[in-house]
């Protein structure tokens, strides 16, 4: 899932827990395709609630800064 994917669905009402949620089993059904062939199956690493919700907390946190940062420049040139 991409950054703008998750903006796009955080901004449409789903909560971060359900978008972690998301992200989570996403990720870890690409690790599992990954570990299927017997030369990878020792790669990559599952990933937790705990770090699929820092993940997605970050991604939310950069796009609330950086349209706050838009709206600082609008409001000086006013």
């Amino acid at each position: 899932m991409k950054k703008e994917e998750i903006i796009q669905k955080w901004k449409s009402g789903l909560s971060k827990n359900k978008l972690a949620k998301i992200y989570r089993r996403e990720f870890n059904r690409q690790i599992r395709i990954i570990r299927s062939s017997v030369r990878h199956r020792h790669d990559g690493k599952f990933m937790t609630n705990y770090e699929s919700l820092a993940h997605v907390e970050s991604v939310i946190y950069e796009y609330l800064k950086k349209i706050q940062v838009k709206n600082e420049k609008n409001s000086k040139n006013c």
